[in-house]
């Protein structure tokens, strides 16, 4: 893997690019993001997570010597770079694929015992761990990280982080329950055992409300953002200050913690598992 990322960094960097070796290394990139040896990003000892600039290169190396060629079969027409095709599968991946539109771009794990509900995407360097569920209409953009056992329910957008190569993506890390609707962009990681209420949603300069430790969340001083292990969220609101806002009582979105996982919660979010 380190002559391969050297590989891919010294392509990156060049402006004269030998078409047949940017291929090759792209291709072997892509075969370790198949089947999971190679992450966009990773989960170092302290929790923290650190995003791979050299995996995201090679991906956009992908596209630039991509040809737009069509890829259209009995089902579907499409017309993509020859670079990124839909991922390969077989019933010996044990992924569960339901029909109805969905589509997987290779250069993404899909663990064994993954569900994906149609319609759905998962798009290149994404990375879904084993007993995870994609409803339907959801996204995991490029590079978004799924653990083990998480449900994104239907519409959820993951969103994808390809540039600038170093930012971290989207994580979403194990048992966490994505509800409806729900929007998480911009490298938020959402901790263990989280669970995000339909319509939540998390960008760059959202502020979260900690009822249940009297705080506010956002970036911290080492840029993270991120949901702590078991919180609860729902979509809240905020007063806005002035008398205009308090004429016409105006207010912003907020999320907001109103409490840390228990048994209840863990009850409330079991019948996901009927459907598995």
């Amino acid at each position: 893997m380190t002559e391969l990322r050297t590989e891919i960094e010294e392509l990156a960097s060049s402006t004269d690019i030998d078409e047949a070796r940017g291929r090759r290394a792209v291709s072997a990139l892509i075969d370790g993001l198949n089947d999971g040896t190679i992450r966009a990003a990773s989960r170092n000892d302290d929790g923290r997570w650190t995003a791979h600039a050299w995996v995201k290169q090679g991906i956009l190396l992908g596209f630039k010597l991509g040809h737009l060629e069509s890829m259209s079969g009995d089902a579907l027409s499409f017309f993509d770079k020859d670079t990124y095709p839909l991922k390969p599968l077989s019933v010996e991946s044990q992924v569960r694929v339901v029909p109805g539109g969905s589509s997987i771009r290779t250069g993404s794990y899909l663990a064994p015992g993954v569900v994906c509900m149609p319609p759905m995407y998962v798009n290149v360097g994404a990375y879904v761990d084993s007993g995870s569920m994609v409803d339907s209409h959801a996204l995991v953009g490029s590079c978004a990280q799924i653990g083990k056992n998480v449900h994104l329910s239907a519409a959820a957008q993951i969103g994808g982080v390809l540039e600038p190569v170093g930012a971290v993506p989207v994580v979403i890390e194990d048992n966490v329950f994505v509800g409806g609707g729900c929007g998480i962009y911009e490298g938020w990681v959402v901790r263990r055992n989280a669970v995000l209420a339909p319509g939540v949603v998390l960008t760059a300069a959202s502020r979260v409300y900690d009822v249940v430790n009297g705080r506010t969340i956002g970036r911290s001083s080492g840029g993270e953002l991120e949901i702590p292990e078991g919180a609860v969220v729902v979509p809240g609101t905020r007063r806005l200050d002035g008398d205009f806002a308090a004429e016409h009582g105006l207010s912003l979105y907020a999320p907001v913690i109103i409490k840390y996982r228990d048994e209840s919660t863990d009850a409330a979010t079991t019948l996901e598992s009927a459907l598995r």
